[in-house]
Order: structure tokens, then sequence, then C-alpha cells
């Protein structure tokens, strides 16, 4: 080593040095002075960001709070829709009574034939329910949410410190500010505005809808954002300044170890491959990097048949833990589980090929067919047999054969996961007593057909039933003997409808049939039919002997926009209907046309 960096070896590692520091200079100084010159913006920029997120997220927090206030109203307006006090004092014209219902529930007006009772406020939004007794409409009642600063109190529990909310209509401000004050902000666009005299930052929503035209502002001041960024400033300067200082520091320190831990590092590459390796890269020049690269050039031809073999196998293990995290992927589906298995196994184990034979007598194949070798494996798990994989080769080693055995065990595990999955989806859709569908699965199908209708303008109807008096049974035979009339119950309501078609068990003693393309006379016709059997056929139990019943049936219809909920809700004032008339009977309701 002394004699290759010599004198003129010195004056070698002098210039290399200089280089090195004049190129550690350049690189750091100047994107340095550039990041100064930039951050001023850059420090706006990034603080107007964070208080736009942060209005964004008050505006969420508002505008979900404010829509709990609709649904509270609409859920008020339907508690009191249907008590019977309410309906009772509508028919008689009670004022009084009205007006006890109204107080107790402020924004609230109950409107019927020449009475009404309760005041809304001018500026609010309102969710009225139509109040029925006896399928006919007698009234209504409607409550409302005002738009007032108390609100905005109220759903502004998201706002950061400084933060507030107003309320605009039709660009003019109505609440949380100076009222009639101009204010026109493009929804999800934050820009700066002027309110009361304050320069702030704001973020409108898009019109709510109800009342028409209202947007929820959010306001943050403008002055602590600029403060904010001039902090950030000052806060990088000082960094800046300590940075050039550090810089400085080490260019010194870095120049001097560099350049000799360079040398160390040329001289110990030279003493391991000095003579057994030809030039590989082209090297110019006479410092360290070229003694360096030559010295490497010489390593490189004895690592290069050991960093092949290398790659061959990380490729070979990359592939096959790819494979099997497909297969893990999978595993909800068995036939594409056995196929990436089967071709897992293959890579892994370096494989002709591989070829799975399920208890149905599928084959699943992957590579040859053919090898002078086979080993097989069982695919079993517990008490479940899925069948066999077999791999073929030549010169299959004991490593091979261990590696294929454990994914084989994997994919055993993966197949009765499978097994369970598809046996929990099936129990989660089906009533484990009667067999028909449970309230879930009839949710859902409901769901799907009233898109579907409302997609091709077609009919759905629901037929809610009830077994009269089913309490009586239970008390009376006990609950083995309940159960039985329950399933003969059910079994009647699946023969009475045609493919296509769905029953299901809605809850206890309740089912429910789903009529697709039928209106509500068809309905009432099923229903009919379904009553006349059960009214006319005892159910024969084990323990009581014969069982009568009687069910009662309501049925409702949809066409156009109507809602799940209003189409239960129908079906149900039906049932009820039905009930208060004596039982076992069918009582229709009106066919609903769009949503109210």
């Amino acid at each position: 080593m002394r004699g290759r960096f010599g004198p003129r070896g010195g004056r070698r590692l002098g210039s290399f040095r200089f280089k090195l520091v004049a190129w550690f200079a350049l690189l750091a100084l100047l994107p340095l002075a550039v990041a100064f010159y930039g951050y001023d913006s850059l420090a706006r920029r990034s603080e107007n960001r964070r208080a736009d997120a942060s209005l964004e997220a008050a505006l969420r927090v508002a505008v979900a709070g404010y829509t709990q206030r609709l649904d509270a109203a609409s859920s008020t307006a339907r508690r009191l829709a249907g008590e019977q006090r309410v309906q009772r004092a509508l028919d008689t014209h009670d004022r009084a009574a009205l007006a006890a219902v109204a107080a107790g529930d402020p924004s609230t007006r109950l409107t019927g034939a020449g009475v009404s009772v309760g005041t809304l406020p001018p500026l609010a939004a309102r969710r009225t329910v139509a109040i029925l007794d006896r399928g006919r409409t007698i009234g209504t009642v409607t409550v409302a949410v005002p738009i007032d600063d108390r609100l905005l109190t109220e759903i502004g529990v998201g706002l950061g410190e400084g933060e507030r909310l107003v309320a605009v209509r039709d660009a003019r401000i109505v609440a949380g500010g100076p009222s009639g004050e101009p204010l026109d902000l493009a929804p999800g666009r934050s820009v700066r505005v002027t309110v009361a005299g304050e320069t702030s930052r704001g973020l409108a929503t898009s019109s709510l809808g109800d009342p028409s035209g209202l947007q929820i502002v959010a306001l943050t001041p403008q002055a602590a954002i600029d403060a904010a960024a001039r902090m950030a400033e000052m806060r990088l300067t000082a960094v800046l300044i300590a940075s050039l200082f550090v810089f400085a520091l080490v260019v010194f320190l870095l120049g001097r170890s560099v350049v000799t831990t360079l040398g160390r590092l040329a001289g110990a590459a030279d003493a391991i491959a000095d003579g057994r390796l030809d030039e590989r890269v082209d090297v110019r020049g006479q410092d360290e990097f070229a003694l360096l690269g030559n010295a490497f050039n010489r390593m490189a031809e004895q690592l290069q048949q050991q960093m092949a073999e290398l790659r061959t196998e990380r490729r070979r293990a990359h592939e096959a833990t790819t494979r099997f995290g497909q297969a893990l992927g999978a595993t909800h589906d068995p036939q594409q589980l056995l196929r990436v298995v089967a071709e897992t196994v293959m890579e892994a184990t370096g494989a002709s090929g591989a070829v799975v034979r399920t208890r149905t007598g599928e084959v699943i194949q992957a590579g040859e067919s053919t090898g002078p070798e086979e080993v097989t494996f069982p695919l079993r798990h517990g008490a479940s047999d899925f069948g066999s994989l077999v791999i073929r080769g030549s010169a299959l080693d004991a490593d091979q054969v261990e590696t294929a055995r454990a994914l084989v065990a994997h994919a055993a595990v993966a197949l009765e996961n499978a097994r369970l999955h598809r046996l929990v989806e099936q129990q989660a859709l089906v009533d484990a007593l009667t067999g028909l569908a449970n309230r879930r699965s009839l949710e859902d199908t409901l769901t799907s057909e009233l898109a579907r209708a409302r997609r091709l303008d077609g009919e759905l109807c629901l037929v809610l039933a009830d077994l009269d008096h089913f309490k009586q049974v239970n008390d009376r035979f006990g609950h083995p003997a309940g159960d039985e009339v329950l399933r003969a119950f059910a079994h009647t309501l699946a023969g009475a409808i045609r493919e296509g078609d769905v029953a299901g068990r809605w809850g206890g003693e309740e089912f429910a049939l789903i009529l697709v393309g039928v209106g509500v006379s068809g309905g009432i016709d099923l229903a009919e039919r379904a009553r006349r059997i059960v009214s006319a056929r005892p159910v024969m139990t084990v323990r009581a002997g014969p069982v009568e019943i009687t069910a009662s049936f309501g049925v409702a219809a949809c066409a156009g926009g109507a809602t799940i909920d209003q189409l239960i809700e129908a079906a149900d004032s039906a049932l009820y209907a039905a009930k208060r008339g004596g039982r076992n009977r069918v009582v229709g309701g009106a066919t609903l046309n769009s949503v109210v």
C-alpha cells in the first residue's frame, strides 16, 4: 500500500479530496439555497392546506350532525303520526289535545281537517308524515329543525380553535353571523372572505337541499394562518444557519476520512481477488475509485456463477411465495385454490408437473403429466378429505418433498376454511327452524328486487303474515308444538308462491312473502288462498295432536320510487288493520308510486 500510494499517490488523494469537497458543496449548498428561497410560499400553502383540512373535517362532522337531526325529526314525525291519541284528537277536532302534543315536541305542527296546531320557525328544515286512520289520511304532522345559532353550535363539535360555522342561504348569512351579510362561496373550494370586517378562510358545503339553497360554511381567521407560516419560516431560517455550520464541519471531516477509507477498501479488495479476476468495467483515471473498480471487477468474476445460482433460487422462492399468497386470497373459491396450489407446489419444488385429484373425480393439472419420479400427498384436514396432490419430476430430494408437504398442509387448511365459509354463509341467510329465508336474506332480496322494479318500471308486492293467538298455542300445547305449527305454516307459504318469489320468516310468528311483478290484487289473491288452506287444515303435532290455527295477512305493493321502509310500513299497517278487524283475514293497502 505504501508503494502504491507514495508521493504521486498522495497527490492523487489530495486531488480527489478537493473534488469531493467541491461536489459536496455544490450538491448541498445549492438545494439549501433554493429551498430557503422558495419556502415562504411553500410554508403558506402548507398552512393553508392544514387549515383547509381542518375546515373540511369540521364540515363533515357538521353535515353528519345536521343529517342526524333531520333523521331525528323524521323519527319524531313518524312516532307522532302513529300515536292513537293524535289520531283520536284529529278525528274529534280536539284542539286542546293536539296543542298538548305539539307542546311536548317543539317546532311541531299538527294539521287536520279544519284544525292546525303548532308553529314552525320561518327558516327550518321540515319533515312531514301523513297520519292514517284505518287506511285513510286524516292529517299530517310536521317536525322542523330550526336553522339558527343554537343548531350551528350543536353541530360544530368538530371545529378547531378559532373556527366557527355560519349558515348561508342564497349567498347571504342567515345564522352564525351578521344576518343578511353577503357571503357567496363555491362548494368544496376554500377562499379568503371577509365577514363582519374580519378576513377569514372559508369552506362551504354543497346545497343541503332542505331548506332550499342552504349551505353551511366553516370559517377560520386568516391571521392565525399567516402567523403560523411566519413562525415556520423563522424556524427554517434557524435550521438553515445551523445546517451551514454543521456542513462546514462535516465536509472537512468527510474529505479527510472518505479518501482514507476508499484507499483501505481498494487495498482490501485487491488483496482478496489479486490475480484471479479479469477486467469487468471500463475504469478510467488513477484515483481511489479506479482502484476500487479494478478490485471489484476481479472479485465479480468469481461471484458471477454464485450470483446466477442465487438469482435462480430467489426467483423460484419469490414465485412460490407469490402463488402461496394467491392461494390464501382464493380460500373462498375451492376451484381456484386447487389450481393455484398445484402451480405453487410445482414451482416451489422444481417439479416438472403437479396433479390434483378431488374426491369427486375432478383432475386439475399444472406442468407436464409424466416424470420418472412421483410423490403423492393427501389433501386432508381433520375429518375432511379433499383428494390428493401428486408431483412428478426427476431427482426429487428430501427438501423438495418436505416443502411440498408443508404447502399441501396449508392448502388443506385453506380448503377447510372455504368449506366452513360456504356453510356459514348459508346459515347466515336461512332460518334454522323453518328452512325459509331469514330477516337478513329477506331485506337483501327486497333491496335488489326494489332496485330492479324501479329500473324496469315494474311492480313488487310484499305480504306480511302473522299467526293469530300464537302465544296461546305455546302456552297451551308447549313450545315443541309451537315449533311444529311454525314449520307447517312455513311449508304452506312456500308451496303457495311461484318460482322466483321468496318466502321467509320475518321474526317470531311473523312471515313475509316477496312477490316479483305482482300488484296488490295479485298479492291479496295469493294471501287469501294461503289463509284458507291454513284455517281449513289443522296442524298434526306429535304430542298435542291436531292444532287449529288461523293467520292474518297484510298486503302492500309499490311501483316507481317507493322506498323499502315505506313498503314495509304499508304492509305492516295493512297487517295491523287485519288484526284489528278480527284476525283470520287479508287486508290490502294502496300501491305506493313515489317517495313521500
